[in-house]
Protein backbone atom coordinates (compact mmCIF):
# COMPACT_ATOMS: atom_id res chain seq x y z
CA UNK A 1 0.00 0.00 0.00
CA UNK A 2 1.00 3.48 -0.65
CA UNK A 3 0.78 6.43 2.23
CA UNK A 4 -2.86 7.66 0.70
CA UNK A 5 -4.07 3.97 0.81
CA UNK A 6 -2.44 3.38 4.68
CA UNK A 7 -3.79 6.64 5.76
CA UNK A 8 -7.56 5.70 4.66
CA UNK A 9 -7.49 2.43 6.05
CA UNK A 10 -6.24 4.21 9.54
CA UNK A 11 -9.05 6.57 9.10
CA UNK A 12 -11.60 3.59 8.83
CA UNK A 13 -10.02 1.86 11.92
CA UNK A 14 -10.39 4.97 14.23
CA UNK A 15 -13.90 6.05 12.83
CA UNK A 16 -14.95 2.33 13.73
CA UNK A 17 -13.73 2.60 17.47
CA UNK A 18 -16.64 5.46 17.83
CA UNK A 19 -14.89 6.85 20.76
CA UNK A 20 -11.07 6.71 21.82
CA UNK A 21 -8.15 7.68 24.28
CA UNK A 22 -5.08 8.26 22.76
CA UNK A 23 -1.66 7.50 25.46
CA UNK A 24 0.28 10.18 24.27
CA UNK A 25 4.15 10.46 25.24
CA UNK A 26 4.33 13.56 23.17
CA UNK A 27 6.60 11.66 20.97
CA UNK A 28 6.50 12.07 17.34
CA UNK A 29 4.12 8.35 16.72
CA UNK A 30 1.70 9.66 19.33
CA UNK A 31 1.96 12.73 17.62
CA UNK A 32 0.22 11.96 14.73
CA UNK A 33 -1.97 9.26 15.86
CA UNK A 34 -3.45 11.79 18.19
CA UNK A 35 -3.60 14.84 15.50
CA UNK A 36 -4.85 12.71 12.86
CA UNK A 37 -7.75 10.96 14.74
CA UNK A 38 -8.63 14.73 16.03
CA UNK A 39 -8.82 15.58 12.04
CA UNK A 40 -11.25 12.30 11.66
CA UNK A 41 -13.52 12.76 14.41
CA UNK A 42 -14.23 16.70 13.79
CA UNK A 43 -14.71 16.10 10.13
CA UNK A 44 -17.41 13.27 11.24
CA UNK A 45 -18.83 15.74 13.64
CA UNK A 46 -17.96 14.52 16.91
CA UNK A 47 -14.80 15.94 18.18
CA UNK A 48 -15.04 14.95 21.40
CA UNK A 49 -14.73 11.86 20.73
CA UNK A 50 -11.08 11.39 21.14
CA UNK A 51 -9.06 12.54 24.29
CA UNK A 52 -5.65 12.01 25.30
CA UNK A 53 -3.81 10.60 28.39
CA UNK A 54 -0.23 11.51 29.33
CA UNK A 55 2.21 9.32 31.87
CA UNK A 56 4.37 11.98 33.66
CA UNK A 57 7.19 11.45 36.18
CA UNK A 58 11.06 11.44 36.60
CA UNK A 59 11.30 8.94 34.52
CA UNK A 60 9.79 10.66 31.21
CA UNK A 61 11.08 14.34 30.05
CA UNK A 62 9.64 17.37 31.01
CA UNK A 63 9.74 18.85 27.98
CA UNK A 64 7.63 16.05 26.20
CA UNK A 65 4.90 15.95 29.00
CA UNK A 66 4.50 20.17 28.33
CA UNK A 67 4.49 19.78 24.75
CA UNK A 68 1.65 17.35 24.74
CA UNK A 69 -0.32 19.40 27.07
CA UNK A 70 0.55 22.50 24.80
CA UNK A 71 -0.99 20.24 21.66
CA UNK A 72 -4.16 19.44 23.40
CA UNK A 73 -4.41 22.69 24.14
CA UNK A 74 -4.58 23.56 20.82
CA UNK A 75 -6.26 20.78 19.70
CA UNK A 76 -9.37 21.80 22.59
CA UNK A 77 -8.82 17.70 23.23
CA UNK A 78 -9.61 16.48 26.94
CA UNK A 79 -5.97 16.02 28.11
CA UNK A 80 -5.62 13.94 31.43
CA UNK A 81 -2.42 12.86 33.46
CA UNK A 82 -1.14 9.98 35.27
CA UNK A 83 1.12 10.97 37.29
CA UNK A 84 3.66 7.04 36.93
CA UNK A 85 6.42 8.10 39.53
CA UNK A 86 5.01 4.54 41.60
CA UNK A 87 6.16 2.57 38.74
CA UNK A 88 9.71 2.66 39.77
CA UNK A 89 9.12 1.06 43.21
CA UNK A 90 8.84 -2.44 41.54
CA UNK A 91 11.09 -1.86 38.77
CA UNK A 92 14.59 -0.21 40.54
CA UNK A 93 17.01 -3.32 40.11
CA UNK A 94 16.22 -2.46 35.85
CA UNK A 95 15.66 -6.24 34.86
CA UNK A 96 15.47 -6.58 31.13
CA UNK A 97 11.77 -7.18 31.01
CA UNK A 98 11.82 -3.40 32.83
CA UNK A 99 9.49 -2.01 29.91
CA UNK A 100 7.09 -4.98 30.48
CA UNK A 101 5.99 -4.25 33.82
CA UNK A 102 6.12 -0.35 33.17
CA UNK A 103 3.86 -0.56 30.11
CA UNK A 104 1.92 -3.07 32.43
CA UNK A 105 1.36 -0.88 35.40
CA UNK A 106 0.65 2.12 33.81
CA UNK A 107 -1.59 1.22 30.69
CA UNK A 108 -3.64 -1.49 33.16
CA UNK A 109 -4.59 2.26 34.48
CA UNK A 110 -5.51 3.71 31.23
CA UNK A 111 -7.38 1.03 30.30
CA UNK A 112 -9.43 1.20 33.24
CA UNK A 113 -9.58 4.60 33.10
CA UNK A 114 -10.77 4.21 28.60
CA UNK A 115 -13.11 1.15 29.68
CA UNK A 116 -15.12 2.82 32.30
CA UNK A 117 -16.47 5.90 29.36
CA UNK A 118 -16.27 3.26 26.79
CA UNK A 119 -13.38 4.44 24.80
CA UNK A 120 -10.74 2.40 23.16
CA UNK A 121 -7.24 2.82 24.47
CA UNK A 122 -5.01 3.75 21.27
CA UNK A 123 -0.70 3.70 21.91
CA UNK A 124 1.54 4.48 19.18
CA UNK A 125 3.23 1.64 18.23
CA UNK A 126 4.01 1.15 14.26
CA UNK A 127 5.48 -1.64 12.16
CA UNK A 128 9.17 -0.57 12.36
CA UNK A 129 8.67 -1.25 16.22
CA UNK A 130 7.92 -5.27 16.36
CA UNK A 131 11.64 -5.16 14.86
CA UNK A 132 13.23 -3.95 17.55
CA UNK A 133 13.80 -5.31 21.30
CA UNK A 134 10.21 -4.48 22.71
CA UNK A 135 9.20 -6.04 26.00
CA UNK A 136 6.36 -3.21 26.50
CA UNK A 137 4.78 -4.57 23.44
CA UNK A 138 3.93 -7.74 24.98
CA UNK A 139 2.22 -6.19 27.57
CA UNK A 140 0.67 -4.50 25.38
CA UNK A 141 -0.77 -7.22 23.22
CA UNK A 142 -1.75 -8.66 27.01
CA UNK A 143 -3.86 -5.88 27.64
CA UNK A 144 -5.78 -5.60 24.42
CA UNK A 145 -4.11 -2.08 23.62
CA UNK A 146 -5.24 -0.76 19.62
CA UNK A 147 -2.25 -0.02 17.75
CA UNK A 148 -3.79 1.49 15.06
CA UNK A 149 -0.79 2.49 13.15
CA UNK A 150 0.48 -0.27 13.23
CA UNK A 151 -2.57 -1.89 11.89
CA UNK A 152 -2.56 0.42 9.42
CA UNK A 153 0.74 -1.44 8.18
CA UNK A 154 2.37 2.65 8.73
CA UNK A 155 6.16 3.01 9.48
CA UNK A 156 8.02 5.28 11.00
CA UNK A 157 8.18 6.96 7.89
CA UNK A 158 5.33 6.92 7.07
CA UNK A 159 4.44 8.74 10.04
CA UNK A 160 6.77 11.33 9.77
CA UNK A 161 5.88 12.06 6.20
CA UNK A 162 2.43 12.31 7.26
CA UNK A 163 2.71 14.29 10.47
CA UNK A 164 4.82 17.08 8.30
CA UNK A 165 1.99 17.40 6.10
CA UNK A 166 -0.57 17.89 8.84
CA UNK A 167 -2.32 21.51 9.19
CA UNK A 168 -1.39 22.09 12.65
CA UNK A 169 1.99 23.67 12.57
CA UNK A 170 2.62 22.74 16.85
CA UNK A 171 1.97 18.61 14.99
CA UNK A 172 3.56 19.04 11.29
CA UNK A 173 6.97 20.99 13.51
CA UNK A 174 7.46 17.41 15.15
CA UNK A 175 8.12 15.54 12.32
CA UNK A 176 10.95 16.83 12.36
CA UNK A 177 12.40 16.54 15.99
CA UNK A 178 14.59 13.18 17.05
CA UNK A 179 13.40 9.97 18.16
CA UNK A 180 13.21 10.02 21.83
CA UNK A 181 12.61 7.42 24.46
CA UNK A 182 11.75 7.18 27.99
CA UNK A 183 14.94 7.68 30.46
CA UNK A 184 15.29 5.08 32.20
CA UNK A 185 16.75 3.48 28.69
CA UNK A 186 19.75 5.10 29.51
CA UNK A 187 20.55 3.21 32.74
CA UNK A 188 22.29 -0.83 31.93
CA UNK A 189 20.32 -3.51 32.76
CA UNK A 190 20.83 -4.37 36.22
CA UNK A 191 21.83 -1.08 37.46
CA UNK A 192 19.76 0.91 40.28
CA UNK A 193 17.55 3.64 38.33
CA UNK A 194 17.09 6.27 41.18
CA UNK A 195 15.31 9.60 40.57
CA UNK A 196 18.72 11.17 40.70
CA UNK A 197 20.05 9.24 38.00
CA UNK A 198 17.01 10.25 35.77
CA UNK A 199 17.36 13.80 36.94
CA UNK A 200 21.41 14.23 36.03
CA UNK A 201 20.58 12.44 32.57
CA UNK A 202 17.80 14.64 31.61
CA UNK A 203 19.75 17.83 32.30
CA UNK A 204 22.86 16.59 31.06
CA UNK A 205 20.97 15.45 27.77
CA UNK A 206 19.12 19.03 27.44
CA UNK A 207 22.30 20.90 28.23
CA UNK A 208 23.83 18.97 25.22
CA UNK A 209 20.59 19.96 22.52
CA UNK A 210 21.07 23.65 23.89
CA UNK A 211 24.44 23.23 22.75
CA UNK A 212 23.41 22.24 19.06
CA UNK A 213 23.47 18.78 19.07
CA UNK A 214 20.29 17.20 17.28
CA UNK A 215 20.07 13.71 18.08
CA UNK A 216 21.69 13.14 21.81
CA UNK A 217 22.12 9.95 24.62
CA UNK A 218 23.16 10.56 28.09
CA UNK A 219 24.26 6.91 29.08
CA UNK A 220 24.33 6.63 33.08
CA UNK A 221 27.24 3.52 33.71
CA UNK A 222 27.99 2.68 37.70
CA UNK A 223 31.81 2.47 37.90
CA UNK A 224 33.84 2.84 40.62
CA UNK A 225 34.15 6.35 42.40
CA UNK A 226 31.01 7.20 41.10
CA UNK A 227 29.01 7.42 37.56
CA UNK A 228 30.00 7.61 34.03
CA UNK A 229 28.14 9.75 31.76
CA UNK A 230 28.24 8.23 28.48
CA UNK A 231 28.23 10.42 25.52
CA UNK A 232 26.10 9.43 22.09
CA UNK A 233 25.82 11.93 19.06
CA UNK A 234 25.25 11.61 15.70
CA UNK A 235 29.12 10.50 14.21
CA UNK A 236 28.65 13.96 12.06
CA UNK A 237 28.32 16.30 14.67
CA UNK A 238 31.29 14.77 16.74
CA UNK A 239 33.67 17.23 14.77
CA UNK A 240 32.08 20.35 16.52
CA UNK A 241 33.81 18.51 19.78
CA UNK A 242 36.76 20.90 20.08
CA UNK A 243 39.12 20.59 23.04
CA UNK A 244 37.60 23.67 23.95
CA UNK A 245 34.14 22.64 23.46
CA UNK A 246 34.70 19.49 25.04
CA UNK A 247 36.37 20.64 28.43
CA UNK A 248 33.44 22.85 28.93
CA UNK A 249 31.03 19.95 28.46
CA UNK A 250 33.08 17.82 30.58
CA UNK A 251 33.17 20.48 33.94
CA UNK A 252 29.32 21.48 32.83
CA UNK A 253 28.32 17.57 33.23
CA UNK A 254 30.38 16.73 36.13
CA UNK A 255 28.13 19.46 37.86
CA UNK A 256 25.36 17.97 37.28
CA UNK A 257 26.38 14.36 39.10
CA UNK A 258 29.00 13.12 36.90
CA UNK A 259 31.71 11.80 38.25
CA UNK A 260 33.33 11.26 34.89
CA UNK A 261 32.16 11.97 31.40
CA UNK A 262 32.85 10.39 27.73
CA UNK A 263 32.09 10.44 24.15
CA UNK A 264 31.20 7.03 22.77
CA UNK A 265 33.05 7.15 19.31
CA UNK A 266 30.80 4.80 17.57
CA UNK A 267 28.08 7.62 17.56
CA UNK A 268 24.62 7.52 18.65
CA UNK A 269 22.75 4.25 18.00
CA UNK A 270 18.89 3.40 18.50
CA UNK A 271 19.02 0.38 20.93
CA UNK A 272 22.27 0.31 21.92
CA UNK A 273 21.87 -0.49 25.71
CA UNK A 274 20.03 -3.66 24.22
CA UNK A 275 23.33 -4.61 22.95
CA UNK A 276 25.31 -4.31 25.76
CA UNK A 277 26.91 -7.96 27.12
CA UNK A 278 25.47 -9.77 30.17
Amino acid sequence: MNLDEKLKKLEEIITGYGQMIVAFSGGVDSTFLLTFAAKVFAEAGCPDNVAAITATGPQFAADESEYAENLCDKLSISHKKLDASFVLDSIRDNPPDRCYHCKKALFSLMKTRADMVGSVLADGTNLDDLDDYRPGYRAIQELGIASPLKEAGMTKEDIREALAAMDVREASDKARTPAFACLMTRIPFGEEITEEKLRMIYAAEEYLKERGFTQVRVRCHEVSGGSLARIEVEPNEMSELSPAGAAEIDRKIRSLGFSFVTLDLGGYEKGKMNNLPG
